[in-house]
């Protein structure tokens, strides 16, 4: 991939995330450092969706979610399962898709400009790794498109990881 910023088109979002998949595994491509590709994932998506203020990682930790690489303003750094969009994503271990987070039964809320969230879980096996967290101050900003988009982009970091 190129240091130049690659443009996605959204108004395609099939093609545009398949455009972002493949950049993505180019970008990780022989590093196995979870760190480093969670850093590199979390920058390339969030230069790469628009309208987002928020992308990043959550780690799991002795038993709670804790801040890994992000892009966007500070974040809370400790999140309990099943506590916000972050847990409850974690411990179901499945895609949480929210419209309008405000509406969401206990969200926590790092960012009070958050109107919508998309939380995929990281899962190697049945081992839970984290979650990869996006949120938009657009409501509704994601949909079904997105969550396939993303779990892809997912399944591309935790593969990068060996």
């Amino acid at each position: 991939m190129s240091q130049a910023t690659q443009s996605y088109d959204f108004g395609n979002p099939e093609s545009a995330y398949r455009d972002l998949a493949r950049d993505l595994a180019a970008l990780l491509s022989g590093e196995r450092d979870l760190i480093a590709n969670a850093a590199n994932t979390a920058a390339l998506i969030y230069d790469a969706l628009p309208g987002l203020n928020w992308a990043g990682f959550y780690l799991y930790k002795s038993g709670e979610l804790v801040l890994g690489p992000f892009q966007g303003k500070p974040a809370c750094v400790r999140i309990g399962m099943g506590k916000g969009v972050c847990g409850t994503a974690a411990a179901r271990r499945e895609t949480v898709l929210v419209e309008d987070v405000h509406a969401f039964p206990g969200h926590i809320a790092c960012d009070s400009a958050s109107n919508s969230e998309i939380v995929v879980p990281l899962l190697r096996g049945s081992e839970l790794l984290g979650v990869l967290d996006i949120d938009s101050p657009r409501h509704a900003r994601f949909g079904a498109s997105d969550a396939a988009g993303i779990e892809a982009l997912a399944k591309i970091f935790i593969d990068s990881l060996g």
